[in-house]
């Protein structure tokens, strides 16, 4: 960690960048998933509505509020679309996103049901990457994939309880398709080998000039032993190497994660309000007229 960090600030154009880059992640997720499955990827306001596949945590409305306000049309094509799927809508706004975003989506019928936070860290120096002894962190190549699923998938079944849990959990089939989504797209690999063994793993994507940081898992025997640390400290180093200006992670409120996120440096930059349109059967709205009232 750089002793001599900038405290980072954001502002709408620095949350702006950072949700782009967000909606270009889902994005490339569900266009992997377009492969095998008959999902959907729609541009929208400056954002992207996503449906991957039945039960994906990529099914969502993403990066809203920088590029205009979404207009009734669009958001009816939208609802209509996750309505043929029989899923929900959730979008996930950001609290420095416009306004009015939010007004229009809570006089559709959408309800608060989470937060998540999403700090940052200015990349303006050289980072170290210390190690507790026993422990090596590497990147992760293709030949030890199906192994580095099974460690972040075992990780990531038993977490941490501190703060408040993921307004989602997602079956272990799921998260291990989710994982191959976000290989497809893109994001890189790590794993933590504690004493030879693995016991953890971790992503890295580069867009934008942002490192976005996802994926990290502990398998629970080789917790509090520095491995998440050295984790976080490999890719910050790796990331500032590839030019990056700003790491950012998301985290649940008041989690260990945010906790060690904190500890490393980062900045809470802003939160997402988690917004969901259920239908009368807890999937799906039917389709809304276009002359219904809004606000």
């Amino acid at each position: 960690m750089n002793a001599n960090r900038t405290s980072l600030f954001c502002d709408t154009a620095l949350a702006g960048r950072i949700e782009r880059v967000e909606a270009g992640l889902i994005a490339a997720c569900g266009r992997a998933a377009q492969v095998d499955s008959a999902g959907f990827v729609r541009a929208i306001a400056g954002g992207v509505a996503c449906f991957a596949e039945p039960g994906s945590p990529f099914n969502k409305v993403a990066g809203l509020g920088f590029g205009g306000v979404p207009g009734v049309a669009d958001l009816d094509g939208i609802e209509q679309a996750f309505a043929a799927h029989g899923a929900a809508v959730q979008v996930e706004l950001a609290h420095l996103a416009d306004p009015a975003v939010g007004v229009l989506l809570t006089g559709r019928g959408y309800r608060l049901e989470s937060f998540e936070n999403v700090l940052g860290l200015a990349l303006d120096g050289e980072y170290e990457r210390p190690m507790p002894s026993g422990v090596v962190v590497r990147r992760s190549g293709d030949d030890e994939f199906e192994r580095w699923l099974e460690v972040v998938a075992d990780g990531v079944a038993h977490p941490d309880s501190q703060g408040l849990p993921w307004h989602e959990e997602f079956p272990r089939e799921t998260y291990l398709r989710a994982e191959r989504r976000l290989a497809a797209a893109g994001v890189g690999r790590y794993v933590a080998l504690r004493d030879g063994v693995l016991a953890g793993g971790a992503g890295l994507r580069v867009a934008e000039g942002v490192a976005q940081f996802a994926g990290a898992a502990t398998l629970p025997a080789h917790r509090r032993r520095g491995v998440q640390s050295a984790l976080l400290s490999t890719r910050l180093a790796d990331a500032a190497e590839a030019g990056c200006d700003i790491a950012v992670i998301t985290t649940q409120p008041g989690s260990r994660s945010q906790q060690n996120a904190q500890r490393q440096g980062f900045d809470l930059l802003y939160t997402r309000a988690v917004l969901v349109r259920h239908g009368p059967d807890g999937t799906g709205w039917p389709a809304l007229s276009p002359a219904r009232p809004v606000g």
